[in-house]
């Protein structure tokens, strides 16, 4: 800092101001000083390990296990660790372990006949495991890692070793006592859970962690005591937290959606959503209706009797019908979208059984229509109300929903650029030509590319935001409809969603939903270096990473597009995707080195993975490999590092010129 550089008063009094504020947390030179070699240092350390996954639906099992084994690496890592000393089988024990400690010593104190000398071994490789993947990060952030209970006693065991004579004894008197004093089940598990809270710096989830699987619920719960996340809300996401903000056409199609795959868990023991007056609705309504087309999918873990099954399809059948009503209701009340030529129930001819659908005629598959009113097909009967009325007030008051739904307000948005790499769930949407499309979100305001995304955000945090003006407020919870199926959404992208036709119409041609521009030209480089160039993605290795469409892995499609610059990663975590992908997710690993794409076959379960030590079987692809290994100073931390050490120098300056005075 140089006082001949103000040529503003204002300028100066804004940065003496900040220089004093600064001052609070050094106030000497020497403080000041050791800041600035702290952080030189750290910029030279390598860049820490982010992993990228995408349309988790729900599947907790398998993304937990990915978690506990950050994606296979630390498997690697025992592998590389131990290779030539112990046999196969104690190296898969030891990584169960790590995974699952709780569970797995257990296991292991029932069977094992020497239990102290298996804790002795254990903790001295656990212990070369930790201070494998501590050793990218500075002490004082392994030291924030640790448990507060164990801190010192860890760190100890990390800065000595065995094979150094003068503290063997040391070190083996740590470990003897933490077993003589009965803490060695606690320590190892305290040990485990560094271990795997160290192998991934930052985890990035691009969208889709609801609908299909069982388990949305607890994989945010997991989030909430994850050390490091963001998410890029996906289109089924968008679902649940319009659900949250009372949007009824939301809350009904994602009991559709669970009613259609027969996963009431997240919504029943998750969320306690009382399901009870639909059931009761549905049976009164459909009693006499086979409900054929709604028959739910069940997946291959799921049985059920054939009662339930038919109390299922009714549920299914009642809250379809009432969401084609709601959603016409919205589709009506915002003519802008452009969107009532999908209000379908008003183009059914009830006495013929057709449907007109872009001027032509189709015939229907069922035609039982009993709450349809042909001269108002959008209004709701008067126990349909009654029903809506019980659902939307049980969404409203779940506690754990609008928990769950603050978190992804707190840790996501509609995109992220993180470290050269811009992160959404499906599309930006373009024009025919490439170019970046406008679209109007509110009061004929347009937007493309970087704002879209970041105003439609503002939008769906208006929705849940007390000094909202009205108005805004109330097209803020319906705009949630528009982003699960409109046109011109970044979530959704396509001609239309055709659900209705799925359900009701015969002809298989109506089912087609044409894809945006995006889909069309994303394998272009020029096209997603333009993208880039309009977010402000700047750096040589540079990368668009999206999730939302599942990559046919099986059939032999890349999901590395556009000569590297995009990354498509949905792989199909959810079962329901497992026979089109022909694989059960991916995993993209950004580390020192580079770029790695990881493939998973299904999961059995956690029980096996515990009891017979099974893993995902994952196999690793290359994508991009560094020149050379990429430290701090290469990411966002960096800059944001150097920025600090910039301002503490102008703070040294001022502290030694006699700008600001030092405060012993």
């Amino acid at each position: 800092m140089n006082t001949s550089d103000y040529t503003n008063p204002n300028d100066k009094n804004r940065d003496m101001h900040y220089l004093q504020l600064l001052s609070n947390s050094f106030p000497t030179i020497a403080s000041a000083s050791t800041e600035i070699i702290n952080l030189e240092a750290i910029l030279n350390l390598p860049k820490g390990t982010e992993h990228f996954l995408a349309d988790l639906h729900g599947e907790s099992e398998a993304f937990l296990h990915v978690l506990k084994n950050a994606s296979g690496n630390i498997k690697r890592k025992v592998t590389e660790l131990f290779a030539g000393d112990i046999r196969d089988k104690e190296r898969k024990e030891l990584c169960t372990l790590i995974y699952y400690p709780e569970q797995k010593i257990e296991l292991i104190k029932a069977s094992e006949p020497d239990i102290e000398d298996w804790y002795h071994i254990t903790i001295h490789r656990l212990v070369a495991v930790c201070r494998d993947v501590s050793s990218k990060y500075t002490r004082s952030k392994v030291r924030k890692s640790l448990p507060e209970d164990f801190r010192y006693i860890i760190e100890e065991l990390l800065h000595e070793r065995t094979d150094d004579s003068d503290k063997a004894a040391y070190v083996s008197v740590i470990v003897d006592t933490i077993i003589s004093t009965g803490r060695a089940d606690d320590f190892i598990i305290a040990l485990c859970n560094v271990i795997q809270r160290l192998a991934i710096d930052q985890l990035h989830i691009l969208g889709d962690i609801y609908d299909r699987g069982p388990g949305a619920h607890i994989i945010l719960d997991t989030m909430r005591q994850y050390h490091s996340w963001d998410i890029q809300w996906g289109n089924h996401d968008i679902l649940w937290m319009g659900a949250c903000a009372g949007n009824d056409a939301c809350i009904c199609n994602v009991l559709r959606l669970s009613l259609r795959y027969a996963n009431l868990a997240t919504l029943e023991e998750g969320y306690g959503i009382n399901l009870v007056p639909l059931a009761t609705f549905a049976m009164e309504t459909y009693g006499d209706d086979s409900c054929e087309e709604f028959i739910p999918r069940l997946l291959k873990d799921n049985t059920m009797d054939g009662k339930t099954m038919r109390l299922t399809a009714q549920m299914h059948k009642a809250i379809t019908v009432i969401q084609f009503k709601t959603e016409a209701q919205i589709f009506k009340r915002r003519p802008e979208w452009q969107m009532e030529d999908r209000c379908l129930l008003d183009a059914v001819d009830y006495q013929r059984k057709t449907c007109v659908l872009d001027g032509k005629e189709y015939d229907m598959k069922s035609c039982h229509f009993p709450t349809v009113d042909p001269a108002n097909p959008s209004a709701l009967t008067a126990e349909e109300e009654l029903l809506m009325q019980k659902l939307h007030h049980s969404f409203r008051v779940c506690e754990k929903l609008r928990k769950h739904v603050k978190m992804l307000l707190s840790h996501g948005c509609m995109y992220n650029i993180s470290n050269h790499n811009l992160l959404f769930h499906a599309s930006c949407p373009l024009n025919a030509d490439g170019s970046l499309r406008e679209v109007e979100i509110y009061q004929g305001k347009r937007y493309s590319g970087l704002d879209l995304m970041h105003n439609i955000g503002m939008v769906v945090r208006a929705a849940f935001t007390s000094d909202t003006a009205p108005d805004l407020r109330q097209f803020a919870k319906d705009y949630f409809l528009y982003l699960w199926c409109g046109k011109d959404s970044p979530l959704f992208d396509k001609s239309k969603m055709a659900t209705f036709e799925r359900y009701f119409l015969s002809d298989k041609e109506t089912y087609k939903e044409e894809k945006g521009y995006y889909f069309q030209l994303r394998d272009s480089e020029t096209i997603c270096d333009h993208i880039m160039d309009a977010f402000g993605v700047t750096g040589p290795n540079r990368h668009i990473i999206n999730g939302h469409v599942p990559v046919h892995a099986s059939k032999g499609e890349n999901p590395i597009k556009a000569n590297g610059k995009l990354m498509v990663i949905d792989g199909g975590f959810s079962e329901a995707y497992h026979h089109e992908t022909g694989i059960a997710g991916y995993t993209l690993v950004y580390h020192s080195r580079g770029f790695q794409l990881v493939q998973h076959e299904p999961f059995t379960s956690a029980t096996d993975a515990i009891q017979k030590g099974t893993d995902i079987k994952s196999t690793t692809q290359l994508v991009e490999l560094s020149a050379h290994r990429m430290l701090v100073s290469d990411t966002d931390k960096g800059e944001e590092l150097r920025s600090q050490i910039n301002d503490l120098r102008q703070l040294l300056y001022a502290y030694r010129h006699g700008i600001l005075k030092e405060r012993k």
